[in-house]
């Protein structure tokens, strides 16, 4: 049994108080604005330590180039923090690259956004038996934008390669007609997001007969 309980930042005892950075007293970690600027004007701060941000590796590093390239080659480009792609590598893996469902209706508000989704069944699975109905995908679009892609999330085989893939097309501006208009890769778990037809509004059955 593995349980993972997350990290604390150790950010008490290394002078920030002195100079007046502020912390959240919650967690240790550092509020800091859209340029990863601390209370403190000259303080920056990147990666882990960020209240709010994600936790991973690649986001530190691009964040971390980004900012010398602010600050010293006369850029002005700001981190992503919303369209990363990311995925949990359990026996089933789960990808996922913009906004969750919840946090895209605080932002955008229910009545603007269309959800659609199902279930799918990857090939391989059915020369095993495998259950027809544990895969999922699900895009979640912006209704008022050209119902542009805001949100797309798989659980399946090679979600991580999957979702690398339709992260590029997000950070183009990938809607739902684009998305519609590929032509898929006949028989791939990716294919399913160029069929998807049912919103969750609708209420229909996503549940799958066959391959």
């Amino acid at each position: 049994v593995l349980i993972a309980i997350g990290r604390d930042a150790c950010t008490r005892n290394i002078g920030l108080q002195t100079i007046g950075v502020k912390i959240n007293e919650k967690n240790g970690k550092v509020p800091v604005n859209d340029e990863e600027q601390t209370t403190v004007p000259y303080v920056y701060a990147i990666g882990d330590i960020l209240d709010g941000k994600l936790e991973l590796t690649p986001v530190a590093i691009q964040a971390g180039r980004l900012l010398a390239q602010r600050l010293y080659g006369g850029s002005s480009r700001k981190c992503d923090y919303i369209n990363v792609p990311t995925t949990v590598f359990t026996p089933l893996e789960y990808g996922s690259c913009g906004y969750p469902e919840e946090k895209a209706v605080e932002e955008y508000g229910k009545q603007n956004l269309e959800v659609y989704h199902t279930l799918f069944w990857p090939l391989e699975w059915t020369v095993p038996g495998r259950d027809n109905n544990t895969c999922y995908a699900k895009i979640i679009c912006n209704k008022q934008d050209n119902n542009r892609v805001i949100g797309l999330h798989i659980l399946g085989p090679n979600a991580g390669e999957v979702t690398q893939g339709f992260a590029a097309a997000i950070k183009c501006g990938l809607t739902k007609e684009l998305l519609d208009e590929t032509i898929g890769i006949h028989p791939t778990c990716a294919e399913v997001f160029t069929t998807m037809d049912i919103t969750k509004s609708s209420g229909q059955d996503i549940t799958q007969k066959g391959c």
